[in-house]
């Protein structure tokens, strides 16, 4: 006979899982985002990543409760030098890219 408890972290580990895979999908989106915004303004992604800094429930356009990402990168514009860079994300679309101020080459 199956117990409630047992069904509880049955439910606990699947949503877990659920969860990581969803997580990874969703940061590939913000890697992605952040590579071809610095081939757009020709400056070199470092370390081919993005960490998650923070997220929290935001509305969209439309007033759907969205969950709110934002992502660190760092970046080169020199090749001697790194910055840091921002992407935002809302549910699984890239609000924005932002770089902190650089030095061109």
């Amino acid at each position: 006979m199956v117990e409630l408890s047992d069904l509880f972290w049955l439910s606990l580990l699947v949503f877990g899982g659920w969860y990581w895979l969803s997580a990874r999908e969703i940061k590939d989106v913000a890697l992605k985002a952040a590579k071809q915004y610095c081939e757009e303004v020709d400056v070199e992604l470092l370390d081919e990543s993005v960490v998650l800094r923070g997220f929290w429930f935001k509305r969209d356009s439309r007033g759907s409760m969205k969950l709110w990402r934002s992502y660190m990168f760092e970046f080169s514009s020199t090749g001697d030098d790194r910055y840091k860079g921002k992407v935002i994300l809302l549910g699984n679309k890239t609000e924005s890219v932002q770089l902190e101020t650089h030095r061109l080459h």
